[in-house]
């Protein structure tokens, strides 16, 4: 072996040591973002509210999370990836903290606003790393290997933290996260390398982001955009606020019994898109595809909701109410069948024209946190005013106008 194949082999080594220090990162945003759906009930009875108005509440994490998407991408441009990183990781770590130690709703909005802000770039991190490393089928294999590493954050916020809650209370989950962010950021500190800025666009952020709304506003993205707002938050609300309340309160599970379901609701959301990537090749039909999958979740989801006390499924059956097997099974199947969200990024690059092909990709991932900020904050409303099917009933037929909205704007596809 020459000197230059072990040169070649110690940068692959270190940059697959970065961008998996990068991507801890991002799980331990998903872990954080999804913190609530087993501690909802504890928190809201430590703040003295209602757990629906705190619900509601927690929505402030993901409207910072979309509307920080822009200007950390322009500061990556500018400064690096490093740097960005580390800065990220800091607010990670004081956010964490701040959250920890609420004392109530509006100490705890704090924390979750900087919170938001400050894990809005850490999937961007990673990513633009690999992107400008690696080669695109290197980059494709990549790109699946760091969403799959952020998602353990969501497998580590199912038993595993309702363990953590039981024993030790609901901050304890925010502290070990604070503590999880300054490992992370260590590891960024030593393992990434330090790159020149590119200073690619030197436009403020907010014409970045008034030009990104304005070509997802317009007509070829408009029906993306549409089941965008609508499909990513599905399974986010689903999963980092009402799954644990719905099988604890609704099925009379315990925390960990609850953990144990959204456990394997998050396994069938990292399997999913390496499913429907691999469907999506053989059929090569991927507007279909992606309505058909969104609409069978959408009746799922009322499914889920009409297997509740007295509901119409419950009733079909003879019993009182669906047994939690039946909810695990839809969870599962929900992971699945919305896991073709991917298809959506490629679906909007092929709507629009090269040159505007990032800010396409940038519409797509802003109208997903949007949407998943908007419907968090909804349905802590219609929990509040109709109870908790309710809200499943409510997502479902979000999902299905997107679905419908999204088939009426891409006939010509």
């Amino acid at each position: 072996m020459t000197n230059a194949d072990d040169d070649a082999g110690t940068a692959t080594r270190a940059l697959i040591f970065a961008l998996v220090a990068l991507a801890c990162g991002h799980m331990l945003s998903t872990l954080l973002r999804t913190i609530p759906a087993v501690s909802l009930d504890l928190m809201a009875a430590d703040f003295h509210i209602e757990p629906q108005a705190l619900a509601s509440l927690t929505s402030v994490y993901h409207f910072a999370f979309a509307a920080s998407q822009i200007p950390v991408g322009a500061a990556m441009d500018r400064f690096g990836v490093r740097p960005v990183a580390l800065a990220l990781l800091a607010g990670t770590v004081f956010g964490a903290m701040a959250s920890g130690f609420a004392t109530g709703p509006e100490s705890f909005a704090v924390g979750q606003l900087l919170l938001g802000v400050a894990t809005s770039g850490m999937l961007m991190c990673p990513m633009t790393l690999a992107a400008k490393q690696l080669s695109a089928a290197r980059f494709g294999l990549w790109s699946g290997a760091i969403l799959s590493i952020g998602n353990i954050g969501m497998l580590l916020s199912a038993s595993p933290l309702a363990f953590v809650i039981d024993t030790y209370g609901w901050r304890a989950g925010f502290w070990i996260s604070a503590i999880g962010g300054v490992l992370v950021a260590l590891a960024v500190f030593v393992l990434v390398p330090h790159q020149p800025a590119e200073h690619k666009d030197e436009s403020s952020p907010l014409s970045q982001m008034i030009d990104v709304v304005r070509l997802g506003l317009s007509r070829p993205l408009r029906g993306v955009i549409a089941l965008a707002m609508v499909s990513l938050a599905s399974t986010l609300v689903l999963r980092g606020l009402w799954g644990g309340p719905w099988l604890m309160e609704i099925k009379g599970l315990t925390r960990i019994e609850a953990g144990n379901q959204l456990g394997a609701f998050t396994l069938a959301m990292i399997a999913g898109p390496l499913l429907v990537g691999m469907i999506d090749r053989r059929l090569g039909r991927r507007r279909e595809l992606v309505a058909g999958t969104h609409a069978i979740a959408a009746l799922l989801l009322a499914l889920m909701a009409l297997g509740a006390p007295h509901f119409a499924v419950a009733w079909l059956f003879g019993v009182t109410v669906m047994p939690p097997s039946y909810d695990l099974a839809l969870f599962v199947l929900i992971g699945l069948f919305t896991s073709a969200q991917p298809l959506l990024f490629g679906m909007s690059r092929q709507l629009v024209d090269a040159q505007v092909a990032g800010k396409a990709l940038a519409a797509v991932n802003l109208a997903f946190f949007l949407g998943t900020a908007l419907m968090q904050s909804v349905t802590g409303a219609v929990a509040a005013l109709a109870g908790l099917p309710a809200v499943l009933l409510f997502m479902a037929a979000a999902l299905a106008v997107g679905v419908l909205i999204f088939l009426i704007y891409t006939q010509r596809v």
